[in-house]
């Protein structure tokens, strides 16, 4: 049933993804509740109420399942059981399927190789006799990564030998993990879709990404790749989603070998960092396409208006005071977003700008001259 503006959104999650997702939706005249546990969330200070509760609080669930007409998530950590429960109050969407698939990374590279598709090379960690027979399917050096939870290089450790190996495992702790092989990239690129109840799907503009220390620095659309690697990608993008059935918008990243394959890196069963692009150079935001498809409203145009790059601003930049905002917003073409974060800290996500040009080499240049003036 389309669910139009006057109807209440539930909102799992209140970080920046659920900031923007709710200025989205109070834009085109929804309402907005956000269950997060804390209390200065970003998304919180835009919503229209904000229920503080732990997410397998049953109680605080059930009032605000009762409150809502639909419900969607901005991360992929919250308990499947949790949208299984609020699945009895209204249509939650994602399901709890979709999103526990990407919950564990052991299940979401068995789940890409079901699919026809190639996942990094790898081998599931349970315990160190496992890391001695690695080599067996994969060579070093390696990435060892937490099978659950870890974004933005939390979990990961590289490792070139067994021994080294061994050690990362039990400095994680020995939690369950998956070992990958580094490849030799050409590029990372990450496809944002959107797929509706009805199974229609629509691709934003292909991102290429590049990565520092675990996490992106900056997103570059349109991607530098051909026509047929770009189809291939949306293809295999779409072929995931519609094996989950899901119903959103997600994304997925994958990495471009030297000898031109292309490997699933990862799924993020939501909206995603790589496609806050989609702000201020496309038709449709990511953000505004994910309340069009949980309240069942027909595609926003995913059309790019303007080359663009992206680049994420980390709490490394605010030193003792803010960043020199001026040097960032005296560029007519650039677009800030910051997130309400009340504490700045170092790897935290505090805020991205889009540089805008008719020009892709144009638009780079710009967003690194900004970029090295607020360091």
């Amino acid at each position: 049933m389309t669910l139009l503006p006057g109807s209440t959104i539930g909102m799992l999650g209140g970080g920046q993804l659920g900031r923007m997702f709710t200025v989205a939706a109070r834009t085109l005249g929804y309402r907005v509740i956000i269950l997060e546990p804390d209390f200065q969330s970003p998304a919180a200070q835009l919503a229209d109420d904000h229920l503080i509760a732990a997410y397998d609080d049953e109680a605080a669930l059930a009032a605000f399942g009762q409150r809502c007409d639909v419900i969607t998530t901005e991360f992929e950590n919250i308990p499947a059981q949790t949208l299984e429960f609020l699945a009895q109050f209204c249509p939650v969407r994602p399901s709890a399927h979709a999103v526990q698939m990407a919950q564990d990374r052991r299940v979401e590279k068995e789940f890409v190789r079901a699919c026809g598709l190639l996942p990094v090379p790898f081998a599931a960690i349970h315990t160190t006799a496992d890391i001695l027979a690695a080599p067996a399917s994969i060579q070093f050096p390696a990435i060892l990564k937490t099978a659950r939870m870890g974004y933005d290089g939390k979990g990961q450790m590289t490792v070139h030998s067994v021994a080294e190996a061994e050690a990362a495992f039990a400095q994680l702790g020995g939690v369950a993990c998956v070992l990958e092989q580094r490849v030799e990239l050409a590029c990372e690129i990450s496809v944002i879709l959107a797929r509706s109840v009805g199974g229609d799907v629509r691709c934003f503009p292909v991102a290429e990404n590049e990565h520092r220390n675990g996490i992106l620095h900056q997103s570059i659309v349109p991607a530098r790749i051909d026509a047929a690697l770009t189809q291939a990608a949306q293809a295999a993008a779409t072929r995931l989603a519609d094996k989950l059935d899901f119903v959103g918008v997600m994304a997925v990243e994958f990495f471009v070998t030297r000898q031109g394959e292309l490997l699933v890196n990862e799924m993020a069963p939501r909206t995603h960092n790589s496609g806050h692009y989609t702000l201020d150079a496309c038709v449709t935001s990511q953000f505004e396409q994910q309340v069009r498809m949980v309240c069942e409203l027909p595609f926003g145009d995913t059309r790019l208006l303007s080359p663009v790059v992206m680049v994420n601003m980390l709490g490394d930049l605010w030193h003792d005071t803010h960043p020199d905002w001026l040097a960032l917003l005296q560029s007519p073409n650039t677009k800030l977003h910051l997130y309400g974060k009340h504490e700045a800290r170092p790897s935290r996500k505090m805020g991205h700008y889009c540089t805008l040009a008719s020009e892709l080499d144009e638009a780079l240049v710009a967003a690194d001259r900004i970029f090295q003036q607020l360091q």
